[in-house]
């Protein structure tokens, strides 16, 4: 079997996980960032803050995982996400050990609500995602917490407008 039909694991490849991350801003320009502590597994002992968001599901789009993602994550249901307006690609640990190449896609949503629900959350979610703030750009530039992406406060500096 040639080299270019082996799985990519099998080549010494990384799989692509590809994911969506929301960035959502409240009518005073916060972010919402959820806490995340590993208690248990290979990510035991892990403690950071992220962005809602996760990975795309057979072969939904970007924006469609988008959309499903703050759904489930926040209860919030809207019908677009507008542009993409980041990426970043690097190696990524899972929950269960696996090692992945992330492809992540950032969307801003701007949302009017800040009332948000935990009824779409998976198992893994409750026992991880252990608290949800919203943050200032100031907060975020002056934090001593791990903050996913690094350069978020930059990111939420980003203006959009729809077409």
């Amino acid at each position: 079997m040639q080299g270019f039909c082996l799985p990519a694991l099998l080549r010494g490849e990384r799989q692509s996980h590809q994911q969506e991350r929301l960035i959502l801003l409240d009518p005073r320009g916060r972010v919402l960032l959820f806490r995340f502590v590993h208690k248990k597994g290979p990510l035991a002992g892990q403690d950071y803050w992220a962005t809602p968001g996760g990975g795309l599901e057979g072969d939904e789009t970007f924006k469609c995982a988008a959309i499903r993602e703050l759904k489930e994550e926040t209860g919030l249901d809207i019908s677009d996400v507008g542009p993409q307006i980041g990426r970043r690609q690097f190696e990524l640990q899972l929950p269960d050990g696996e090692f992945v190449m992330a492809d992540e896609r950032f969307y801003r949503i701007d949302v009017r609500t800040l009332n948000l629900s935990r009824s779409g959350w998976t198992a893994l979610e409750m026992e991880v995602m252990e608290e949800h703030r919203w943050w200032t750009r100031n907060e975020l530039m002056e934090t001593a917490d791990t903050v996913w992406p690094e350069d978020l406060a930059e990111m939420i500096g980003i203006r959009t407008t729809k077409n």
